[in-house]
């Protein structure tokens, strides 16, 4: 009798490999919008073509650009005027701190969202000045000087008290970019902070409202309360992610998310720190799968030579 197993074998890991690199990438660019990647150059937006003088950046931010007056710049010792949710109540969301902004942010978007907020973050179809619908953040007309020395120099100061780039751990990166919008409940993450383990019931049920009472002004803000991110990385692909951060609008035009302005850097760390969230047990997996793979092998490699033995009277 003639041998047909590897005939089979053959025509089954064809099938395989035609449906797994052909028909289903086929069927998803049919169902899915597919958005090149703009590398977070931020081209639509001009460059700065000043050298920042830091002194003078701190003089403004603190003086005359008024930053102080809604920001808080913990790594200066400069705290927040009121608490998370009051400014929520004010603003529509609280506020970022300022102390890693220089290093979370390309530098030609954090000029921009300096001089205006509005086209910076992509949400003018939302906030309209011809219209009377301005933008929570007040936008830097200047404070008698170059405006554009200004900016590069307030640029130029928050980049100075920045961490670095290796400082920047993926939780920071996503607390700071993302986490006043978005609650990660996987990672105990609210929109005003981690939740603290309280002694007291009353006290967790307090904090709890005050999240509640975020939630509320974010709603009223944005049309809706932003998704929690704790399982995204595992509902939507990685280009999903990264396209999404760089502009929302790209792939869900009209959302009211604006657009965040980080770095390709920091958003690859901002897509770690959801990996991690959503599947808390990858690193030891990959390693236990790398073993699993190599057992595999070695069985084939045995099942095989046995199959020979015992079969080899009846082809």
């Amino acid at each position: 009798m003639k041998n047909k197993e590897p005939l089979i074998l053959v025509v089954v890991v064809a099938f395989t490999l035609l449906t797994y690199w052909l028909v289903e990438p086929f069927a998803h660019s049919q169902m899915h919008k597919h958005v090149e990647s703009e590398h977070f150059a931020y081209a639509d937006l001009a460059k700065l073509t000043k050298d920042g003088d830091v002194a003078n950046g701190k003089v403004l931010v603190t003086g005359a650009a008024a930053c102080a007056g809604c920001h808080s710049i913990t790594k200066e010792g400069i705290a927040a005027n009121v608490d998370a949710v009051t400014a929520a109540a004010t603003y529509g969301v609280n506020p970022p701190d300022l102390s890693n902004a220089g290093v979370l942010f390309e530098a030609r978007f954090l000029a921009d969202l300096i001089k205006n907020p509005a086209h910076a973050l992509k949400v003018e179809h939302k906030f309209d000045a011809a219209k009377g619908q301005m933008h929570p953040m007040v936008a830097f007309y200047g404070a008698g000087g170059d405006i554009d020395q200004e900016i590069a120099d307030i640029v130029a100061y928050l980049q100075s008290i920045a961490v670095t780039k290796e400082e920047l751990t993926p939780k920071m990166a996503f607390e700071n970019a993302c986490g006043r919008c978005h609650s990660m409940s996987y990672e105990n993450w609210t929109q005003i902070g981690e939740k603290p383990k309280f002694k007291h019931k009353k006290d967790s049920l307090a904090f709890d409202i005050k999240v509640l009472e975020y939630q509320d002004s974010i709603v009223k803000y944005m049309g809706k309360l932003p998704p929690d991110l704790s399982m995204y990385y595992r509902s939507r692909s990685e280009h999903f992610l990264s396209t999404f951060i760089e502009n929302p609008q790209s792939q869900l035009e009209g959302t009211a998310m604006p657009r965040v302005g980080v770095t390709a850097e920091v958003a690859e760390k901002i897509i770690e720190h959801m990996a991690d969230a959503g599947d808390t047990k990858r690193a030891e997996r990959a390693s236990v799968g790398a073993n699993v793979m190599i057992y595999i092998i070695f069985f084939a490699i045995f099942a095989f030579l046995w199959k020979r033995s015992v079969w080899r009277d009846l082809h």
